[in-house]
């Protein structure tokens, strides 16, 4: 099972997104863990290698297990661990390895082109505190089949 790890970045109202080519869907700039790495120097390693920046104090904020379906039959299975910061120190790479950088308005976002599950992703991190667990399973094409979710933080308003 693949592990990887995003960030997102926020700064007075706007959110530092990477365009990536292959389907040209904005996502929180991120990527693969290495063996034996944590998640948090991992999210701090591919933010920098992504974006020329070094995040300060991430939090987490979504553990999400994705399954990619042929039918009944998972073909794929990774998992994301999702952080949000708002201090970085560096300079913004002009040109990212990795697709365009561009600072987005944090009311815009949800309504960029990314997959569906990233939405519900984002939309937690801007309406919500705690930690959102979900399972997001998807066609081989990425259209989202089903998600389930679980914030953390509704258990503690009830309690």
């Amino acid at each position: 099972m693949q592990r990887v790890t995003n960030c997102v970045l926020k700064h007075k109202e706007k959110l530092l997104l990477l365009q990536k080519p292959s389907r040209n869907w904005w996502v929180a700039p991120g990527g693969k863990m290495e063996p034996g790495e944590s998640v948090r120097d991992a999210v701090i390693r591919e933010f920098r290698e992504e974006t020329g920046l070094v995040i300060k104090n991430p939090a987490i904020r979504g553990i999400f297990t994705f399954l990619i379906m042929d039918g009944e039959k998972t073909i794929s299975e990774w998992m994301m661990f999702t952080f949000q910061a708002s201090e970085w120190e560096g300079t913004l790479l002009d040109e990212s390895p990795e697709g365009n950088l561009m600072w987005h308005s944090a009311e815009s976002v949800t309504a960029l082109d990314m997959a569906e599950g990233d939405q519900r992703i984002f939309e937690h991190v801007l309406t919500n505190n705690g930690v959102l667990y979900g399972t997001f399973r998807y066609s081989e094409d990425y259209q989202l089949l089903s998600c389930e979710l679980d914030n953390d933080q509704a258990e503690r308003d009830e309690a």
